[in-house]
């Protein structure tokens, strides 16, 4: 029996033994990848960064994409290809369109569809847009992005309009009426159809126009990498993909150190000569990006107000879908399907907020939220975490009213100049590890830094972020879980070509599909910075800030009607 004891013992070392050595060889393999499964680019170093991809811009190449080894379900494959079917976009005919025949915003007009009717507040106003190009004649084929807003700039008043694209040239745009007076229209033409089609190929083709890096260091040794979600075929890579998530992300493997070595991310810069002579024409600042388009006639209706109506429920719905969401007035968000309180008191503000949890996770524009907050109100104080400066982590407190205030940003990719690779974190594991409940408040914003991947990218990381807000609220149905929305921007033709309002335009739509019907609430700041008379940023104005705050508290703490 004892032989029968010590050949079980003898099996069982062996086989541990075996276990560490396929461990150990996986491992390797992890940081050697061969040849014909990663895609190379020439070293960066710390003394000697040469940005390659530029460099092999002309030599196609099979990259190595995350997003194309995605392993889908059935019934997230549907899904996907129902999202990417309903932001498809109207492409021009067949062949090149020069110039002289692309969308003027100079020679195209808009007209007012019977301007002289009676309106009431409530009343739809329409508008038609007619596109023309260089050459003064009319298009026949649709696909430009338009923006168009009503406003009233004595009241501090203002909208935004939904948009018909027909095919054909023209445009109708629709309006709800919402305040009393003399209402004015306005449409700009954000980019022509023929530019869609460069961002459309760009977003395709390039992921990797913006690219980042990552340094390695042992001792007194470092050296820096380029890192991205796809990276060009031919050298060993180092594969950071998150275990819990799948999300992807690969560095260049350092010459002399290992994977393990990496100490921080950041942004490495935004490739030069994307475009072609041709294509660079239709992206110019004074003739075809965010250029106003003038009416042909009136531009302007008088409203008249609706009988025995309170000012503050003008244009009130119980429509959660309704179209525009919100509006101006004085200045003041007003929501059209949600009572707003405006937190104009820093007691107001704590009062809402004490014994609570906020968690902000996202980008800078959410970060906006947290700065706000910690300098409006005078007892939430920061706590120095060490983080470096428009990173973070940040916290604030109030120890008197028990108040806990954080910002995290979204793990990669993220355009940050340098953020500590253990402080990259994925908003999905963040959520997993908060325990929830009436007491606490999560807000989440995350679009921005994922404008030049192809839409599958964001997809699958909306995909973990909900999969993580279903569970915290399936143990924690209390938990407040606010969504803040993409914004628009001020565009020049480079910030068109990585940041361009179209593109936040679709991640935002495909956002806002992706979590309906879920017990989240949303902060519509794309409605509230299209509405606004400032001009637009990608980082809004206080006031706007400030009017996102009152929706977000509004929801954390709704008034009593």
């Amino acid at each position: 029996m004892w032989r029968d004891s010590f050949r079980l013992q003898l099996f069982c070392l062996l086989m541990a033994v075996l276990a560490v050595v396929v461990l150990i060889h996986n491992f390797f393999q992890l940081e050697h990848l061969d040849d014909d499964t990663v895609s190379g680019s020439n070293w960066i170093t710390e003394n000697n960064v040469q940005h390659s991809l530029s460099q092999t811009a002309k030599t196609t190449r099979k990259p190595y994409c995350g997003y194309t080894e995605q392993t889908l379900s059935k019934r997230e494959q549907a899904e996907q290809e129902s999202l990417l079917a309903a932001i498809q976009w109207p492409k021009p005919p067949d062949g090149k369109i020069p110039f002289s025949q692309s969308t003027d915003p100079t020679h195209s007009d808009f007209v007012i569809v019977k301007p002289s009717r009676f309106f009431q507040v409530g009343d739809q106003l329409e508008v038609l847009v007619r596109m023309k190009d260089f050459q003064g004649k009319p298009k026949q084929y649709g696909g430009d992005y338009l923006q168009a807003r009503i406003h009233s700039p004595g009241l501090k008043a203002g909208a935004a309009g939904r948009i018909v694209d027909c095919h054909n040239g023209l445009y109708k745009v629709f309006f709800t009426l919402l305040w009393p007076g003399e209402v004015k229209v306005s449409v700009s033409l954000v980019h022509p159809s023929e530019a869609i089609q460069v961002l459309l190929r760009l977003r395709e083709e390039r992921p990797d126009r913006v690219y980042f890096k990552s340094s390695f260091k042992s001792g007194r040794y470092s050296e820096t990498t380029e890192c991205n979600v796809c990276l060009p075929a031919g050298l060993p890579v180092c594969n950071f993909t998150d275990l819990y998530t799948g999300e992807p992300w690969f560095c260049y493997k350092p010459r002399k150190l290992s994977c393990a070595s990496r100490i921080n991310h950041a942004k490495g810069g935004y490739l030069k000569g994307l475009l072609t002579q041709e294509e660079s024409l239709f992206f110019q600042s004074d003739v075809n990006i965010k250029r106003p388009i003038l009416s042909s006639g009136h531009d302007s209706v008088i409203v008249k107000p609706k009988a025995f109506t309170d000012s503050s429920s003008m244009g009130r719905t119980e429509d959660p879908t309704a179209s525009p969401s919100g509006y101006y007035y004085e200045d003041q968000w007003r929501s059209r399907t949600h009572w707003i309180h405006n937190f104009n008191r820093s007691d107001d503000i704590t009062e809402c907020l004490k014994g609570k949890a906020i968690h902000l996770f996202g980008d800078s524009t959410i970060r906006q939220w947290f700065e706000y907050l910690t300098a409006f109100v005078p007892d939430l104080v920061e706590f120095n975490l060490g983080s470096p400066k428009n990173v973070g982590p940040f916290m604030s407190v109030d120890l008197k009213h028990n108040i806990l205030l954080t910002f995290r940003c979204h793990g990669p990719p993220i355009r940050f100049s340098t953020v500590f690779s253990s402080e990259l974190r994925y908003i999905a594991n963040e959520l997993n590890s908060i325990v929830g409940g009436r007491n606490t408040v999560i807000a989440i914003t995350i679009w921005s830094h994922f404008s030049t991947f192809p839409v599958e990218v964001y997809i699958r990381r909306l995909r973990n972020i909900r999969r993580a807000v279903l569970q915290l609220l399936d143990r924690s149905p209390k938990t407040a879980i606010v969504i803040r929305t993409a914004n628009v921007q001020e565009l020049g033709p480079e910030v068109s070509l990585f940041n361009s309002d179209w593109y936040s335009f679709q991640l935002d739509s495909v956002m806002r599909k992706m979590f309906s019907g879920i017990a989240v609430h949303f902060v519509d700041a794309w409605e509230m910075s299209v509405a606004h008379y400032l001009p637009h940023n990608l980082h809004p104005n206080e006031i706007i800030v400030k009017n996102q705050i009152d929706v977000f508290l509004s929801y954390v703490c709704p008034l009593q009607t």
